[in-house]
Formats: C-alpha cells, structure tokens, sequence
C-alpha cells in the first residue's frame, strides 16, 4: 500500500515504542476483525491495513527503511532500490548489516559483502560455498488457519511461495535454490520463518483454540442451544442446565491443522461468557426478586 502512514494508520505518535505499537494494532484490530464485522468489506480493508502496519512498524529493520524511504519502502523492500538492484532483499541486509563492528552499529563492508556475496579484496579470497539466508514473514492466525501464499523477489523474478497450513511462530519454510549464489553457482537455498500474529478473537496454544462464547443468562440457567463460530465453520453447541461463566466447550478436532501429522487439527475450546439484557420491565423484575429470594436465601 504505497503512500499509506503506518503511524496514522495505527493511530500512534512516530516515537511510539515496540509495546505501544502491539497495544494499538490489537485494539483496532480487535475492532475491524472480519469475525466481527461478517460481510463488511470496508472493516476487511481496514484489518489488511491493520496488518501491514503492524508487521511494518513492529520490524525494526523494516521500520527503519520506511520511516528512511516512506512510501518508496515497499519498492525497497522488493527490490527496486535507488540503484536499480532489482531482486535484492533490502530489508535482509539491512538488519544484517546491523550487526557489524562500526561504532554507530552499522559496518559498510558488511553490507557490501551481502551485496556482493564476499568482501572486497577479491584475490587471494577463499572459496565462498552457497549460503542460506533466513526472511521474516508475518501472517494471520486465518492465515496460518487454511494456509497462504507469498511472493518473494528474488535475482529480479517473482516466486510465489506456499504456506502451509498449521504453521507457528517459528516454523521455516525452505524454498530451495533461492539464496546467495557461490563460487561455482551453487545456490543456497531460502528459508521463512514465520511470526503468526495475535488474534483479537482466538487465542492459540499450539494445536488449540480459544474463543469466547456468549449464552444470553436464561440459556444458561435452563440449557440450551447456541451457534458457536470458529475458524473451522459455525457448529450448533448444547449448553446444559446451570451452566456458569467460564466453563469451558471443547469441539474436537476444530482447532488449528497440524503440521504433522498431516490431516490431523487440534481442539477448539469455547469459554462461556453469560450475558443479562440491559434493561427488565417492572414485572420481570418483581418476578427475578421472587426467584432470587428462592434461591439465595
């Protein structure tokens, strides 16, 4: 999204630090979800935007070059540079080079050698073999839910590159052959690792999900049916007699895919939350004081 502020999207001054980045990208994307807004495309727009905000600004390589370059960032990123070096992964670099010895933290001949594959000097040089290289890549937990592409700029080609479906914070996805090019022409070969971001809605412990479930208080207190959405599609749940705030549905096999093995999905647990309506009339009430003497006396 060329020319779009990150900052304005995200609702936060430009000094704004790594915790009150998270802080506002959970709050409005908590409001803007698409499960929360069925059918909206405006709310579905602004939840892209949401994320690629939050996976710009919570970078600080990528926040770097973007808060440099503004809406040139994206083209950087991509590989279209100021000096034409279709196919290179500035960002890599960047933070790459971030780790060298100068005194300001940053050391030229490092990036020089991720530019060119060796220091300079040339002669006299060993043999460099093919070296991996590692690229960040964020996506949703939807996303990590049913699997997702991504393309990938690299040696001026575009390569769409498939995520499976079940991956986690820290599972790589290896893309053979499109890494650092060696001395022989050998190649490398290109690993993904992959940051699943937070959900306003569910939340995952491994193969599990977690979501609320609201039942209205009479549902609760004479049991009954409620449609529970998750990932895996809407169910009809049975919520027995009694039930109390915080118990627990378990729905098997509706959680997150694993990756291994194949074909095989975690559990989706739904949290009760009881909900009262806002406002009674005068006889309902008088009849909830007539039960409620029964019951707490």
């Amino acid at each position: 999204m060329p020319g779009k502020d990150y900052y304005k999207v995200l609702g936060i001054e430009r000094g704004a630090d790594a915790d009150a980045v998270k802080k506002a990208f959970r709050r409005l994307a908590r409001q803007h979800h698409p499960d929360v807004n069925k059918g909206d495309k405006n709310a579905e727009e602004r939840f892209k935007e949401l994320n690629n905000a939050y996976e710009t600004l919570s970078d600080p390589a990528k926040r770097k070059l973007y808060d440099q370059f503004g809406a040139n960032y994206e083209r950087m990123q991509q590989g279209a540079g100021p000096g034409g070096q279709g196919g290179m992964d500035w960002t890599e670099m960047f933070r790459q080079a971030q780790g060298g010895g100068s005194a300001g933290g940053f050391d030229p001949s490092s990036l020089f050698e991720n530019l060119f594959g060796g220091a300079a000097g040339g002669e006299g040089q060993p043999t460099r073999a093919p070296r991996n290289v590692q690229q960040e890549v964020e996506v949703s937990l939807l996303e990590a839910f049913h699997g997702t592409t991504r393309i990938v700029r690299r040696a001026g080609q575009e390569i769409e590159v498939s995520i499976p479906a079940g991956v986690k914070t820290g599972s790589r996805v290896r893309v053979r052959g499109q890494a650092a090019r060696g001395a022989r022409g050998q190649t490398g070969d290109l690993y993904m690792v992959i940051t699943v971001l937070p959900d306003p809605v569910y939340e995952r412990k491994e193969d599990d999900l977690y979501r609320t479930l609201m039942v209205d208080v009479f549902t609760a207190i004479l049991g009954g049916e409620v449609t529970a959405e998750t990932l895996a599609g809407n169910f009809v749940v049975r919520v027995p007699a009694g039930t109390s705030s915080g118990k627990l549905v378990r729905l098997r096999g509706k959680g997150m895919p694993k990756l291994e093995p194949k074909g095989e999905h975690g559990d989706q647990y739904l949290r009760v939350q009881i909900s009262v309506p806002a406002t009674i009339t005068d006889e309902d009430r008088k009849a909830l004081e007539k039960m409620a003497g029964r019951y707490t006396s």
